[in-house]
């Protein structure tokens, strides 16, 4: 099964080097990742020589700086560079005539759009009317639409953001069940949780797992179940059903999304 983690950061200001990264995926047999900008970061040079020392098993999500005069300029520069993805709030906007211009651009680029942001903004008609109005640009959204463990039934807001799978120019991340599910107060010799609640069943019912992705959020997951148990609690989830679906979850959607292959 090839295996590709689509969510992970490294950084030389924050963070781990890319051979923290390189040791947790060679020991749990991932295949590629792709490496997404960190917060705060718009210098992605160090990304960009991450990808070119292990080249062929990375791609690279950059940031925008929101002072950059000329954001249409630098992220033409940046796919010129390599990159394959830049990440965008839900609220990110530009001056000018189309506020949603740099989200065009990144679909008229080739370019995915990685969304971060929270339940609230992912489930708002503002936020649904750009993805309609950004038709050519592949959104992905990240953090299984930004769960948290506070989430309770009957989830209705987490409905309203799952109900962007509607759209065609939609994919989902689903992260380790550590962001969403509480910690046992007693950790036994198995890994396990309190309670898992049915997120992942939700967005599987939403999006299908074909356009379902694996992200580990390493290295903030080794501070929740730690990056093995980040894999392997999505691998072995009892939502798939059965081996096709897994491997379209925890490879075969990001392998064509992210071109991979291409």
């Amino acid at each position: 099964m090839r295996i590709i983690d689509t969510h992970c950061h490294a950084g030389r200001n924050w963070f781990e080097p890319i051979e923290t990264l390189i040791h947790e995926m060679d020991t749990n047999h991932v295949d590629n990742a792709v490496l997404i900008q960190h917060g705060g970061t718009y210098d992605n040079n160090y990304l960009f020589d991450c990808a070119e020392t292990y080249e062929g098993r990375f791609k690279i999500v950059v940031m925008l700086d929101p002072d950059d005069t000329d954001q249409a300029g630098t992220l033409a520069a940046l796919k010129e560079q390599g990159a394959a993805g830049v990440r965008l709030y839900p609220d990110q906007r530009v001056r000018g005539d189309d506020p949603l211009a740099i989200w065009k651009l990144a679909g008229e680029l080739g370019l995915v759009v990685s969304c971060l942001g929270d339940v609230a903004r992912f489930a708002s008609g503002e936020f649904r009317a750009l993805v309609e109005a950004c038709s050519d640009t592949h959104i992905v959204i990240e953090h299984l639409a930004g769960v948290r463990k506070s989430f309770e039934p009957p989830y209705e807001e987490f409905h309203r953001a799952l109900s962007l799978s509607e759209l065609p120019n939609t994919t989902i991340k689903v992260p380790g069940l550590g962001e969403f599910s509480g910690r046992p107060p007693r950790l036994e010799p198995h890994f396990d949780f309190d309670s898992v609640p049915p997120l992942i069943e939700f967005a599987r019912e939403a999006f299908g797992a074909s356009r379902m992705m694996w992200g580990s959020d390493f290295p903030p997951s080794a501070g929740r179940e730690g990056y093995r148990n980040t894999l392997e609690g999505v691998r072995t989830h009892p939502a798939w059903s059965g081996t096709e679906e897994v491997e379209q979850v925890m490879g075969g959607t990001a392998a064509a999304i992210w071109g991979f292959d291409g």
